[in-house]
C-alpha cells in the first residue's frame, strides 16, 4: 500500500496540474513576434509526428518536443484565442472607419402632387415634386480634436493585448502537455520498476517453494515468499492503470478524443541545475510574461479611451459634398438636369444631461482599476516565480537523495540476498530489502520526473518560450 501511496503522490498531482491548466483561461508576454505585432493571430504550425491508435501494437515514439507540436496544432483552446485576436483585428478596422470618407449613392424616384408641402410630422416646408433623380454623396470627419484617433489607438491596443492572451494560451498548452508527459514518463519508469519486481520475487518464490519441498525451508519463508509476490502483482496492476490513465490525459491535451498509442522518450539526459539567481528570473518574468504583457496593453488601451471620452466635450469638424442630376423633374422648379453642393458644419456639444462628462469620469475610473490590476499581477508574479524557484531546488535536492537511497537500498538488496542464500538471515530481512529497494526506485523516478517538470514550470513562470 505505501509503494502505491508513493507512486500516486508523484504522478497524480502532475495530472491535476495539466487538468487545472487546460481549465483555466489565464492570459501571458507578447513576444517580438512579426506575425503578431502584423495584427494576425500567429497559428502555430509544424510537422506532427502520425499517431497511432491505440489498437495498434506498435506505438509511435514521442518526444516532449513532438507532443508540444502535436498540442498547439490540434487543441481547441490555441485555435479559440488566436481566433478572438482575429475579431479584434477587425474591430480596429471598423473603428479606423469612422477617419475615413463616407461615399454613398442614390437613386430616388417620387410621384407627388406637384408644388404641394408636408403640413405634419416636419418643420421642413418641402415641395413635393414629381422627378427622378441620381448622385453621391461624399462626407469626411475634418477633426473631432483627437477623439476618433484615440478610439483608433485604443482599439488597436486591445488587439495586442487579444495577441498576448494567444500567446498565453500557448504557453499554457505547452506546460500542461509537459505535466501530462512526464507523468506517462514518470508511469512507464514505474511500471518498469513494478514488471521487474514481479519478476525477481517470482523466482525468489519458486526457489523458496523448492527449498521447502526439499525440506530446506519452512513454510513460513514459502509463505512470506508468495505474500510478497502478490504484493508486487499488485504494484504491477495499479502500476499499469496509472499508466494508461496517464496516458488518457495525454491524448486529450494533444487533442485527441480517442486513445492514442504513444511510448515516450525521455531526451532530458543528465539533469540540468538549476538556476541560482532568483532576481534575475524575477526581472526576467516581469519582462517576458504574456499576462502581464495583456494587462499593459489592456491599462495602456484604457487610457487611450479615457482620453477619447474626454474629447467628446470638443466641437466636431466635418465636410460634405453632394452632386448628381434629375433628368425627368418638372421644369418650373427643376431649372437644370443637375445638382452639386459643398459645404462644411461645427458641431459643438453644449448640454445632454451629464452624460460626457459621467463618460469620461468612467474611463478614468477605469484607468486607474486597469492600472491597480496591473501591479497586483506583477506582485503575484513575483511570488510565482519565488514559489517555482523553491520547489524546483527542493526537487533537485530530491533527485540527489533519492539516487542516493536507491544505490543504497540495492546494496542492501544484494547483501540480504546473498545472508538469505547462506542461511544467515530470515526472509522477513530479505522481504524488508526488496520492499525498501522497490520504494527507492519509485522514488527516484518521481523525483526526476517533477524536477524536469519543476523546470518546465519556471519556464512557464517567466515566460520563457519553449
Amino acid at each position: 500500500m505505501k509503494r502505491v501511496e508513493t507512486f500516486a503522490a508523484g504522478v497524480l498531482p502532475l495530472l491535476w496540474t495539466a487538468v487545472a491548466l487546460l481549465g483555466q483561461s489565464t492570459t501571458v508576454a507578447l513576444p517580438n513576434d512579426p506575425a503578431m505585432q502584423s495584427g494576425q493571430a500567429p497559428f502555430t504550425q509544424g510537422p506532427i509526428p502520425p499517431a497511432a491508435p491505440a489498437g495498434n501494437n506498435t506505438p509511435t515514439l514521442l518526444t516532449r518536443q513532438d507532443a508540444e507540436k502535436i498540442a498547439l496544432a490540434n487543441n481547441p483552446r490555441i485555435h479559440i484565442s488566436q481566433l478572438i485576436a482575429k475579431i479584434q483585428h477587425q474591430v480596429v478596422r471598423e473603428r479606423r472607419a469612422d477617419e475615413l470618407p463616407t461615399l454613398s449613392g442614390n437613386l430616388t424616384a417620387v410621384a407627388a402632387n406637384d408644388a404641394s408641402r408636408l403640413a405634419s410630422g416636419t418643420l421642413t416646408a418641402s415641395l413635393l415634386l414629381q422627378h427622378a433623380g441620381m448622385g453621391v454623396q461624399l462626407s469626411q470627419l475634418i477633426t473631432d480634436f483627437g477623439h476618433t484617433a484615440n478610439l483608433v489607438a485604443s482599439t488597436k491596443l486591445q488587439e495586442k493585448a487579444r495577441l498576448a492572451d494567444a500567446e498565453a494560451s500557448r504557453q499554457d498548452i505547452v506546460l500542461a502537455t509537459d505535466a501530462v508527459f512526464f507523468a506517462v514518463i514518470e508511469a512507464q519508469e514505474t511500471l518498469k520498476v513494478a514488471v521487474q519486481t514481479v519478476s525477481a520475487r517470482q523466482a525468489l518464490s519458486d526457489q523458496v517453494s523448492a527449498l521447502t519441498a526439499s525440506k530446506l525451508k519452512s513454510e513460513l519463508d514459502q509463505s512470506f515468499a508468495q505474500v510478497n509476490l502478490s504484493q508486487a502483482k499488485l504494484l504491477q496492476l495499479d502500476a499499469q492503470n496509472n499508466l494508461d490513465a496517464a496516458k488518457a490525459g495525454l491524448s486529450a491535451v494533444l487533442g485527441y478524443d480517442k486513445l492514442m498509442n504513444f511510448e515516450l522518450v525521455d531526451e532530458t539526459g543528465a539533469l540540468p541545475p538549476l538556476a541560482p539567481d532568483i532576481d534575475i528570473l524575477i526581472a526576467q518574468a516581469i519582462q517576458n510574461r504574456p499576462d502581464l504583457q495583456s494587462l499593459r496593453f489592456s491599462e495602456q488601451a484604457a487610457m487611450k479611451f479615457s482620453k477619447a471620452q474626454h474629447e467628446q466635450l470638443l466641437p466636431t469638424i466635418s465636410a460634405f459634398g453632394v452632386v448628381g442630376g434629375t433628368p425627368v423633374g418638372s421644369p418650373q422648379y427643376f431649372t437644370t438636369n443637375w445638382y452639386g453642393a459643398v459645404g462644411g458644419n461645427l458641431s459643438i456639444p453644449i448640454f445632454n444631461g451629464f452624460r460626457l462628462s459621467a463618460q469620461a469620469s468612467e474611463a478614468s475610473l477605469q484607468v486607474q482599476a486597469a492600472s491597480e490590476q496591473t501591479r497586483a499581477l506583477r506582485e503575484q508574479i513575483a511570488r510565482d516565480v519565488r514559489t517555482a524557484w523553491l520547489n524546483a531546488n527542493t526537487a533537485w535536492q530530491r533527485v540527489t537523495v533519492t539516487g542516493e537511497l536507491l544505490r543504497e537500498a540495492n546494496t542492501a538488496l544484494d547483501l540480504a540476498k546473498t545472508r538469505y542464500g547462506l542461511g544467515l538471515s530470515s526472509i522477513v530481512e530479505l522481504s524488508q530489502a526488496e520492499l525498501q529497494q522497490t520504494e527507492a526506485a519509485i522514488g527516484n523516478a518521481n523525483a526526476r520526473s517533477q524536477y524536469n517538470f519543476a523546470l518546465s514550470t519556471i519556464n512557464f513562470q517567466t515566460g520563457v518560450q519553449p
